[in-house]
């Protein structure tokens, strides 16, 4: 059953991936293209309370979703920022970065914080038929990445 992280950010409908121990989703807000959530799956509220089992799974998919987003959105850097002031359960930020700002489905994303610390805002809300292309290019990147 999904957490309240998971739910806030839109699972399963923003699901690119989930394993054992995590659930990768699309961010809803996208500071820049192909921004994720990583959350974990086990009821934990402290990094330090993951278990061995989870830190093991969290390589795997780090892995998985760096390939995939170095296929879909080929960044040049990458943030991973564990902000749990608002959502308790143990979760990151994907943010992918890039100096030159990206277009896709007629919008174009710019990674405004480069080359310093990412911005979450602005941030682009793609409309439905966007985000449903884009979870569409991460899933098919995720599902490559695997092979």
């Amino acid at each position: 059953m999904a957490n309240a992280t998971e739910l806030k950010f839109g699972d399963p409908a923003t699901r690119v991936a989930q394993s054992a121990y995590w659930t990768v989703l699309l961010r809803p807000r996208q500071p820049t293209l192909g921004s994720l959530v990583l959350v974990c799956r086990e009821d934990v509220r402290a990094f330090s309370a993951v278990s061995a089992a989870a830190f093991a799974d969290l390589q795997h998919v780090v892995r998985r979703i760096e390939a995939c987003l170095h296929e879909v959105v080929a960044y040049e850097r990458i943030n991973y920022l564990m902000l749990m002031m608002v959502d308790p359960d143990v979760h990151f930020h994907v943010i992918p970065r890039y100096a030159v700002p990206r277009d896709f489905a007629g919008q174009q994303y710019a990674d405004t914080g480069w080359p310093g610390q990412p911005a979450l805002e602005p941030a682009v809300v793609p409309d439905e038929s966007a985000r449903a292309l884009l979870l569409e290019r991460l899933i098919g990147g995720w599902n490559h990445a695997g092979n």
